[in-house]
C-alpha cells in the first residue's frame, strides 16, 4: 500500500478530515470502527479524495499544508478538481 494523503467527508456535517498514512485501508477500517478520537462521535465519514506519494514524510508535509489554509472552500476545490 502507498503512503497517502487522504480527506474524509461527513455528509451530515459537511465536515472533513484531513490524514496521512501509510495503509489507507487499515486506517479506514480504524476510522470506520470508531478507533480514531476525532471520527469516533460521526462514524459515517466517507473517502473523498486522496494523493499518493513515494514516502510517509511527504505525504504528512502534504497534510500540514493542506490544514494550514483552514479554507473549506480549498478543499471543496481540491476534492472537486
Amino acid at each position: 500500500m502507498k503512503n497517502c494523503l487522504y480527506v474524509l467527508s461527513n455528509e451530515t456535517t459537511g465536515r472533513y478530515y484531513i490524514g496521512s498514512t501509510n495503509n489507507l485501508e487499515r486506517r479506514l477500517k480504524e476510522h470506520q470502527s470508531g478507533k480514531t478520537r476525532t471520527t469516533k462521535v460521526l462514524m459515517t465519514y466517507k473517502l473523498v479524495y486522496k494523493e499518493e506519494f513515494d514516502t510517509i514524510q511527504a505525504a504528512r508535509l502534504r497534510e500540514k499544508k493542506i490544514k494550514s489554509y483552514k479554507s473549506k472552500k480549498y478543499i471543496d476545490w481540491l476534492i472537486n478538481q
